[in-house]
């Protein structure tokens, strides 16, 4: 008699086919981010599943943020931080480190991928103009150097893949007098993943997804069409932080992405759980001819 736990991993498998079919050969673009960034084990499982995703035949590109690390190296040196809105000033002392801890975490996801069989390539949005932008003002007021995409060249990107590189991107770009910005990484995930036609964008964060109600655990809400996150906007449904997050889902979906995925980080390979399970784990905001569910009924 075979053992249950054998036939349930081959459950598993067959569960799997269906999305690694529909997906083969497309491209995923993963915001990482957040504690599964900091945490040893977490960072694993995410590199883990991006190698798996890339081995099956996915086009996986990950675009990296490093808030925490770049703010635990302005405290380590005792740079004084100034905000304004609630938003950290990026001055030019606090620019040159941010692009330095931003290429030091670029260069360690590059290490862990290749240490996994895969070849990956870590770029900022400064190689090949990927990433053009100008000043982001918050309020009307200068927060420094922090920059708004205006224009997306995935020439490089395009390369890359075409040569069966796993691209690392970290979200550094430069105006047209090539002065260097610091992007938002949620913002920059967005304009590439709509410059590359992605077929997914998943974000890694650290919560569980979009609730209906963000005081019931219980009301996570596994797929939304874009006129049903607009609506939960408008009503107040989502907390103060979900709403750039789900404002850049409307965006990439508007400007031609397929599926956003939301997802927790902190859990243990939640990209493979929500790419290749009929339910998935975390949000996923579809485009309104979206069906949900592809394989509910199989």
């Amino acid at each position: 008699m075979v053992n249950q736990k054998y036939l349930d991993k081959a459950e598993v498998l067959i569960e799997a086919l269906p999305y690694i079919q529909r997906f083969n050969r497309k491209i995923v673009v993963v915001k990482y981010g957040g504690s599964a960034m900091v945490d040893s084990e977490l960072k694993k499982n995410v590199i883990e599943d991006v190698v798996l995703l890339k081995l099956v035949g996915f086009k996986p590109i990950i675009v990296h943020g490093g808030g925490k690390e770049i703010s635990r190296w302005v405290e380590k040196v005792g740079m004084e931080p100034h905000f304004v809105n609630g938003l950290r000033v990026t001055d030019a002392e606090t620019m040159e480190m941010a692009e330095m801890v931003l290429n030091k975490v670029n260069k360690e996801l590059v290490s862990l991928v290749q240490s996994l069989g895969v070849k990956a390539v870590g770029v900022s949005g400064k190689d090949g103009g990927m990433l053009q932008v100008e000043k982001k003002l918050s309020g009307g007021e200068d927060i420094g150097f922090v920059g708004q995409i205006q224009k997306v060249s995935p020439k490089l990107l395009e390369d890359l893949l075409e040569k069966d590189f796993l691209p690392i991107i970290c979200p550094i770009g430069m105006d047209e007098h090539f002065q260097t910005y610091n992007i938002n990484a949620d913002d920059a995930a967005c304009a590439i993943a709509s410059a590359m036609n992605a077929e997914k964008l998943a974000f890694l964060t650290d919560i569980e997804g979009v609730y209906r109600d963000s005081s019931d655990p219980e009301s996570l809400i596994s797929e939304l069409h874009v006129h049903e996150a607009h609506d939960l906007i408008a009503q107040g449904n989502v907390g103060g932080g979900m709403i750039p997050k789900l404002n850049n889902c409307i965006q990439a979906i508007h400007e031609g992405v397929n599926r956003v995925h939301i997802l927790d980080g902190r859990i243990p390979h939640s990209l493979l759980l929500e790419i290749f399970t009929n339910k998935g784990i975390g949000t996923a905001i579809l485009r309104e001819d979206e069906e949900r569910y592809y394989h509910e009924n199989n």
